[in-house]
């Protein structure tokens, strides 16, 4: 076991997904010669060269059309949205090329394309470099989206999405960069939890807790917190939102009877609404409470000095935990 921040995490897996594949490339802005704003690629460019680690001109869309015509030559690239809110200008490229092409020629064609996005707040950023934008992506049929949320994770996932067929987003929550984990580098992906399946990180009998991302750290401290009022919070990191790991949630809250589902996104529309909405519709007679849904304000991502206000913090995630058993 090594001792690897996240970012490090993805390092290490990127390097072993370009080793492991002489056609799998890496592009982006500034994921070269810099190593990328976060360093994740960092001395990539150098140990593999500059026809296989690209930077490339600032343009989204140009990144992603560049990556699909790539991608039907048989290579399988692994581009970089430097921030969250710079992935739309790629928007129409990954939602109407990407995401359909496989549906549009009855299989004939795939695009193995990862589309790699830091996403979320928490790092006092300017405006456009912290959003949350998973819930429109999970909406578009044709993409596998998933969020790691903890460095041994981010390591496995992202070989796992550089080695399928499918195109895949994945986010990266930046504020959890420099957090810090064990992650097996040697045994291979054999044991690593399949792509599409969430993990029960911390078990519980009172409150099942959903979340990914950004959020996986700050519900497990919720479920600590909660321990000492007497509750037993189960905590499922979902992993997977695009296909979604029903199975294990719905198993969950069967058990526990309450379900809160956390993200950073703003709550309206938010991808917790589906989650809710599926739990409500297969674990009705289950739920002793409402599944109760926590995230970020309806409103513009607001300038730095708010975003501690804005964003769900402990205190938000367990007064919605008490307000379950207000019903």
């Amino acid at each position: 076991m090594t001792t690897l921040t996240l970012s490090r995490a993805l390092n290490e897996g990127l390097r072993k997904a370009l080793e492991d594949n002489p056609k799998a490339l890496i592009m982006g802005e500034d994921v070269g010669k810099l190593g990328g704003v976060f360093r994740v690629t960092d001395g990539l460019q150098k140990d593999f060269g500059e026809a296989r680690v690209i930077d490339t001109p600032l343009a989204e869309s140009g990144i992603i059309g560049t990556a699909i015509g790539l991608a039907l030559r048989g290579y399988r690239p692994i581009c970089e949205i430097q921030f969250d809110g710079f992935v739309f200008p790629a928007f129409d490229q990954i939602v109407s090329q990407l995401a359909k092409m496989r549906y549009r020629s009855l299989g004939k064609l795939s695009l193995p394309v990862v589309v790699r996005i830091p996403f979320g707040g928490g790092i006092g950023a300017v405006e456009h470099h912290s959003e949350s934008p998973e819930a429109l992506f999970a909406h578009t049929p044709g993409l596998r989206v998933i969020a790691c949320g903890g460095p041994a994770d981010a390591y496995a996932m992202i070989q796992q999405a550089a080695a399928g067929d499918d195109p895949v987003i994945f986010f990266e929550p930046k504020r959890r960069y420099w957090d810090k984990e064990d992650v097996d580098t040697a045994g291979g992906l054999a044991s690593a939890l399949p792509l599409d399946r969430a993990r029960v990180l911390v078990p519980g009998t009172d409150v099942t807790l959903l979340c990914y991302g950004p959020m996986v750290r700050t519900c497990a401290e919720a479920a600590v917190a909660a321990s000492a009022d007497g509750r037993s919070l189960e905590i499922i990191d979902l992993r997977s939102l695009a296909p979604l790991d029903s199975g294990t949630i719905f198993e969950s809250v069967r058990r526990t009877g309450r379900c809160v589902v956390v993200h950073e996104a703003v709550v309206t529309g938010g991808f917790g609404a589906e989650i809710a909405a599926q739990v409500t519709q297969e674990c009705f007679y289950s739920l002793e409470a409402p599944v109760l849904r926590v995230g970020a304000y309806t409103t513009p991502y607001p300038p730095s000095r708010l975003e501690e206000y804005y964003l769900p913090d402990l205190d938000r995630i367990l007064d919605a935990v008490d307000r379950t058993f207000a019903y």
